[in-house]
């Protein structure tokens, strides 16, 4: 009973909190607006200037989306491939999605130079980037579900991902070693992550994609609980191992492989969010850790946004350094302060 009310506690500030984040991530940036113009432009007013209004309806607002989406999709699939492998260190990308993903864009932008003018322009727009990580990572998704269905042990499949991820990383060093260094420069950029170059269509498909993700993974609830203690023990309780197994995959890989085509490839919060919110309910019950789990990406996510819109400064800092520099203290402190209340 008591655990209870803390966890409702704790569901309502974290509630408290994603609001009070989703607000200050639209409201804070390099241009000052009064929060009261912010208002304005949120509940259909009109703010005191225009370039206001165009600002937060669409830089800031969907920028703001776009964190709740990638810290949802991926934490949700940490939190899916930690427990399927059983390994606290197994993260949105063992299967080798984003490695995936990353050779499609390289192929566009590394190798542009080799394609005729005319689709030398379409490859590099925003949507063929995107295309070209989506292909990416479907080929490698397509190739680890086939590999799964011949495969019994579920270990097998996590080396599986990390050769898939390997082998593709190898690709990419090559392209790169004959690339330019403008060629360069903007593959580096795309790796580094980022939020704001969504439109509100793209915002629309990638909210299908996660929502889809995040339907399945609701779905996998009950046997993620009966995996906790091994396959063998989920396969007495009369849990159709394969199926399930399967159903995870598939989602993991429309989160993290949605994502990282939109957005980029994003790390570290996919593989500690999981744990503090573990550490933080206390629990290893999956009906619990799927909405803390939702919760604490999304706060995550809109906090580290805020701190690389630097706000007051023209300067933005790549998101994946963000998450790296603030997430990784905090998940060392959890675990500290864990170890000293035993």
């Amino acid at each position: 009973m008591a655990n209870k009310k803390r966890n409702t506690i704790l569901f309502v500030v974290l509630t408290l909190g994603l609001f009070l984040m989703f607000f200050a991530s639209i409201s804070l940036g390099s241009v000052t607006i009064p929060l009261k113009d912010v208002f304005a432009s949120l509940t259909g007013g009109h703010a005191a200037k225009s370039t206001w209004e165009y600002i937060i309806i669409n830089y800031r607002l969907p920028k703001a989306i776009t964190a709740v989406l990638v810290g949802t999709g991926l934490s949700m699939s940490g939190l899916l491939m930690q427990t399927l492998f059983r390994n606290p260190l197994a993260g949105p990308y063992v299967l080798g999605l984003s490695s995936g993903a990353s050779l499609g864009v390289a192929f566009v932008i590394l190798g542009a130079g080799f394609l005729p003018s005319f689709l030398s322009v379409i490859a590099l727009s925003s949507y063929g980037i995107v295309l070209a990580s989506t292909l990416g990572s479907t080929l490698v998704l397509f190739l680890v579900l086939v590999v799964s269905q011949r495969l019994r042990d579920t270990m097998a499949i996590l080396i599986v991902g990390l050769m898939f991820g390997s082998f593709t990383t190898a690709i990419v060093s090559v392209l790169t070693y004959f690339s330019t260094a403008e060629q360069l420069q903007k593959f580096t950029f795309w790796s580094m992550g980022n939020l704001g170059n969504l439109s509100w269509t793209t915002i629309v498909i990638l909210t299908f994609c996660v929502g889809i993700g995040l339907l399945l993974s609701a779905k996998s609830i009950k046997p993620l609980n009966a995996l906790l203690l091994g396959e063998n023990y989920a396969k007495s309780m009369g849990l159709n191992f394969k199926q399930a197994r399967l159903v995870i995959i598939f989602a993991t890989s429309i989160l993290s492989g949605a994502i990282t085509a939109f957005a980029g490839p994003i790390a570290f919060v996919g593989l500690a969010v999981p744990h503090i919110a573990k550490l933080t309910f206390q629990t290893s019950n999956h009906t619990i850790l799927f909405w803390s789990t939702l919760f604490f990406g999304s706060i995550i996510m809109l906090f580290c946004d805020i701190v690389s819109q630097m706000p007051g400064f023209d300067v933005t800092l790549p998101i994946n350094a963000v998450t790296s520099i603030i997430g990784a203290p905090v998940v060392i402190w959890l675990l500290v302060r864990k170890r000293n209340f035993k």
